[in-house]
């Protein structure tokens, strides 16, 4: 239960550091606060309802890894180089991405809604 606990500190000081240093992050926050009364609202089901809310939430996971990897790579390399550049350009597509996945449920969820 110690290990447990211990990790969801470790988790929680990620969150609050996220939010703190990142503008994207607080934006996907500010998303996600909204999202929730919003997906309760649209949200026809429960699965729904979970999608909605999901999608967000996959979108801010994905947003904490890519600034992860940009913190990691910084540190490694803080000049500029192109290979670290690459790599930066990976993890941001990959939280595009989700971005585009977060779209297309909300999206659906509000045709379907009307």
């Amino acid at each position: 239960m110690k290990a447990l606990y211990l990790a969801f500190l470790n988790s929680w000081r990620g969150l609050v550091f996220g939010a703190d240093t990142e503008r994207a992050i607080r934006l996907e926050l500010a998303l996600l606060a909204l999202g929730l009364p919003a997906a309760l609202l649209i949200g026809g089901s429960l699965w729904v309802r979970v999608a909605l809310l999901a999608s967000l939430l996959l979108m801010l996971g994905a947003e904490f890894l890519n600034t992860a990897i940009e913190k990691l790579c910084d540190h490694l390399h803080p000049d500029h180089h192109p290979r670290i550049g690459v790599v930066k350009d990976l993890a941001s597509a990959g939280a595009f991405l989700t971005q585009g996945i977060a779209a297309l449920v909300w999206g659906a969820a509000v045709i379907d809604w009307f």
